[in-house]
Order: structure tokens, then C-alpha cells, then sequence
């Protein structure tokens, strides 16, 4: 008989529901995490929104970091990871033989996508399988495929959890956008994904970081926050007019690589080309779940632009986050705010639309709090 657990399930009629579980019998192919902490990600409240009504009841959380419980015979080998080691896990779980996961780069695997029924931690349904896909519980079960990442020695779970998000920061500005010494960067939204910029743009050596946000509290706090974390200008347009301030900061050529962060309405996309300098880069990261009216492609081609859709993170960024983590590197640290026990779920993700704690940033459940 396994062990008793609780999880936090993600119910059709937007409500989380405390559960009881057991854990499964032990599996050849398969193992066990000891959950010791899961960060909320942005993108959790879309996915409390819509997942259950797709897929039935869900838990949720895929910034997931606990202690390997048990490994089976024949996944151990394959995973590198002994019982009692503390690791982050990604949210992937990849197929393994598709060219891009031979190639490296699993994260476009098509396994790995939601949206096409792969099975994915933080994502899928109580209905597949033992149901123990995600982050939101005291114990998880590990797939073949898992991707673990083993977290340096001494590093509080709490912070390891930023590993995800800060490795976003690190692929859409390092290593995907090419910041370096020199530059100018400019971030839309000083959210968790925008400030891990921030933190990776600094590491990266960029001369000029310019974060903006709208004039209102949340990002008022938050734009105070990417100052100290390094940005050397912040923009609160509304109170400031976006173009005409960054035009001033960078005496006219504007930025070398424009990241979008922002996950609200399309203009950020718009503005994101008009703030490029010609033969600059423009990342687009923040999801919009719309179309953009009236799309002007012509500014690509008359500012000899180049454009890049972002997805997630690789190995690589994952493990850099890891190691600045691991040295505070820029105070990176001070961006986990809130810890909430395994009842408050709900109330964290709430928190992400502005209806629960105050002046959070990266929130963490604790599902032994």
C-alpha cells in the first residue's frame, strides 16, 4: 500500500479542491518525487482557467523541485539520479527520438506541447495515468522522460524553484536575443519573466537596460524592483510617453534588442517593432491569446528587423539559472516573495491576476507548509 498524500486539484468550475491521494506501486520505468516546493508561473492561471474544462480535473504546477524518492530499475540509468538527490525538474517531458530532441533542442518536440495531447507535469488530467502530473501536491510521480536538473548543494528549495523563469530570462536575452557588452535592451512588463531578464541582461554585461510597465501600483513596485535588481532606466508609460522617453535614453537609435514580456493586450507587440533600432532584435515572449489588428510586417522589412517567437527554455539556460541562483548573482533571490501552504493555491493563483497577496513577484507552494 502506498503512501497517503494531499494535492491540489484544479476543478472545471475554476476552484481548487484539496485531495487525498495514495502513491502508486513503484514501476520499472517510472519513480517518485518527495515534493519540497513548486513555484507559481504565469502561465498557471491560464491553465487553471482552461485546462480542467479540456481535460477534467488537474494538478497543477510545473516549477516543480523535490527530493527523488524512488527510481526504477530500468529508469535509473537513464535518468542519472540516485534516491535523495534535491532536483528541479522541467515542465517537458520529450519524446526522446524526434529530431529536435535528438538535435537537442526537445523543448519543440511535439510531446511536449499540451495543445497536442502530450502528456506534460503541470498539464495534464487525473484521467491519464496515475493522475500525479504536477507540482500543486506532497508527492509526484516521474515519468520515463522526466528532465531533471540537480540543484547545487546548499540551495534553499524555495530559491531553486526560480530555476524556470529565470532560465527564460536567460534564453530570450542571452542566448537566443544575443545581449552582450555595449548593447542597449529594452523589457516590456517588469513581471517574473520581465525582471529575469533584467537579472540575465546584467549577467550578460548589456550597457543599457531599459525596463517598462504601466503607471499603475503593481508595476509602479515592480519597476522599482528592476532597478535593483540592475535595469539603469525604467519607463512607466501612461505617466511617460513610451516613445519619446526611450528615444531620449538612448539619444535617439533606441534599443538593439526589444524583449516582450508583457502578457496583456497585442500594442506591446506593436510597440516592441518601433522601439528596435534598425537591424535590431525583437523577441516576442509574452503569450496574448489574440491576434494583432491590423499587423504592420512592413516595419520589419523597412528597419531590417529580425523577429523570434520564444517557447520556453533549453538544458543549457536551465542549468546557468541554476549556478546564478546558486551565487545570488544581481540579488536574484529577492525576487521570490510569497509562500503559500498547499490550501492557499487557489489564492496564489489569484494572486497573479491582482485579486490576492500584495506586491508579489515569484510565489511559491509549500505543500508541507
Amino acid at each position: 500500500m502506498g503512501l497517503s498524500f494531499k494535492a491540489a486539484v484544479a476543478l472545471q468550475d475554476s476552484r481548487i479542491e484539496i485531495r487525498n491521494f495514495e502513491t502508486p506501486e513503484p514501476q520499472p520505468n517510472a519513480g517518485l518525487l518527495k515534493v519540497a516546493i513548486t513555484g507559481v508561473c504565469g502561465s498557471d492561471w491560464m491553465f487553471f482557467q482552461d485546462l480542467p474544462k479540456l481535460k477534467g480535473p488537474t494538478i497543477l504546477g510545473h516549477e516543480t523541485v523535490g527530493y527523488v524518492q524512488e527510481v526504477g530499475a530500468i529508469a535509473g540509468p537513464k535518468w542519472g539520479v540516485k534516491e535523495g538527490d534535491l532536483v528541479a525538474l522541467e515542465e517537458y517531458l520529450p519524446c526522446g527520438h524526434c529530431e529536435f530532441c535528438r538535435s537537442g533542442d526537445f523543448r519543440l518536440c511535439n510531446a511536449t506541447d499540451w495543445r497536442l495531447g502530450g502528456p506534460r507535469y503541470g498539464a495534464t488530467g487525473l484521467s491519464v495515468g496515475s493522475g500525479l502530473w504536477g507540482g500543486f501536491a506532497q508527492y509526484q510521480e516521474l515519468h520515463m522522460n522526466t528532465v531533471f536538473h540537480k540543484v547545487p548543494q546548499g540551495v534553499d528549495p524555495k530559491y531553486a524553484a526560480l530555476a524556470l523563469p529565470m532560465s527564460n530570462g536567460i534564453e530570450w536575452t542571452y542566448l537566443q536575443g544575443g545581449a552582450g557588452p555595449g548593447q542597449t535592451v529594452l523589457i516590456q512588463g517588469p513581471g517574473q519573466q520581465g525582471l529575469s531578464c533584467v537579472i540575465a541582461a546584467r549577467e550578460a554585461g548589456v550597457a543599457n537596460i531599459i525596463v517598462t510597465g504601466l503607471n499603475n501600483p503593481t508595476d509602479l513596485k515592480r519597476l522599482a524592483l528592476a532597478k535593483r535588481l540592475g535595469a539603469h532606466h525604467t519607463v512607466a508609460f501612461g505617466e511617460q510617453d513610451l516613445l519619446e522617453s526611450v528615444a531620449d535614453i538612448t539619444g535617439g537609435q533606441m534599443a538593439d534588442l526589444v524583449i516582450d514580456c508583457a502578457s496583456g493586450g497585442t500594442a506591446s507587440v506593436v510597440s516592441a517593432l518601433q522601439l528596435a533600432r534598425k537591424k535590431g532584435t525583437v523577441i516576442l515572449g509574452g503569450i496574448k491569446r489574440q491576434k494583432v489588428p491590423m499587423f504592420d510586417s512592413d516595419m520589419i522589412i523597412a528597419k531590417f528587423l529580425t523577429v523570434k517567437g520564444m517557447r520556453g527554455h533549453s538544458f543549457e539556460s536551465v542549468e546557468l539559472a541554476l549556478q546564478l541562483i546558486a551565487g545570488n548573482r544581481h540579488n536574484v533571490k529577492e525576487m521570490s516573495t510569497h509562500t503559500f501552504g498547499l490550501d492557499q493555491t487557489e489564492y496564489a493563483l489569484r494572486t497573479l491576476v491582482g485579486e490576492g497577496a500584495p506586491d508579489a513577484i515569484h510565489m511559491t507552494i509549500d505543500p508541507w507548509l
